[in-house]
């Protein structure tokens, strides 16, 4: 093909693709601790990840978890039409390695099968600096407020790609508060987060956050496509990242 050709292609590409409906795919991962701490606050992003994919099973045919080999680790899998869901393996210190790889895999997967659809890359996880039940979505580059799984992250992805806002998958952050002990020392701390949960801590936890990780998404992909249609270059900041918060007690 010549010079000219490419050229004309490539136009006529970014023309249809502006014209295109914008209908993105998400891989949503959750972060928390394998057994014996997958019941407890520190895998709060697991449960709310489970309690999504039972909600949207009803609604859109998202299928029950599986097991799958992703970034060389046996990884709890549901695929479905709009979101595939991820719960990370790892322990939490350690998540950024996996991650790292898994959407590497992701990524390549997705391209080859469906180049014309837009990918994006949300993180759900546990926030001790807020409420019980209160979800909001955090830039991707906004501190760990101490959070392991976070710095691991943070370390091996510290930033999404920002060169071709039409081009460019999209990175977020969605945080679950588990509120936080009055006592601060990191022993009393750490006794919180990793204690098993009651019958009804989990069933209100499990309840409560799938609607609103849901709702949360869609104000993602709203952000998304309204930084695709105003044709800007950044994702640093957006009305919709800086947070609908979400609290239903």
């Amino acid at each position: 093909m010549s010079t000219t050709s490419a050229a004309a292609s490539s136009e006529n590409l970014t023309v249809d693709d502006k014209d295109a409906p914008f209908s993105p795919h998400f891989v949503v991962v959750s972060l928390g601790n394998p057994a014996p701490y997958e019941n407890t606050y520190h895998s709060a992003g697991h449960i709310a990840l489970q309690s999504l994919q039972s909600l949207l099973q009803r609604d859109a045919a998202q299928p029950k978890f599986s097991s799958e080999r992703l970034g060389k680790k046996s990884t709890q899998t549901s695929r479905g039409p709009r979101y595939t869901l991820l719960q990370c393996p790892t322990l939490m210190n350690v998540s950024g390695t996996w991650l790292s790889k898994a959407w590497r895999e992701a990524l390549e997967q997705h391209r080859g099968r469906y180049p014309d659809t837009p990918l994006g890359l949300v993180v759900v996880h546990d926030d001790l600096e807020e409420d019980h039940h209160v979800v909001k979505i955090r830039p991707w580059q906004r501190s760990h407020r101490g959070h392991n799984g976070l710095k691991s992250i943070m370390t091996t992805m510290p930033a999404p790609p920002s060169g071709n806002v039409q081009t460019d998958p999209k990175w977020a952050k969605i945080s679950l508060g588990v509120g936080r002990p009055a006592n601060r020392d990191p022993e009393t701390v750490a006794d919180y987060v990793l204690r098993p949960l009651s019958k009804f801590q989990r069933e209100s936890l499990s309840e409560k956050s799938g609607p609103s990780l849901l709702a949360a998404l869609e104000d993602v992909e709203a952000a998304w496509r309204s930084e695709r249609e105003s044709g800007l270059t950044t994702t640093s900041s957006t009305p919709a990242q800086k947070g609908r918060t979400k609290s239903r007690r």
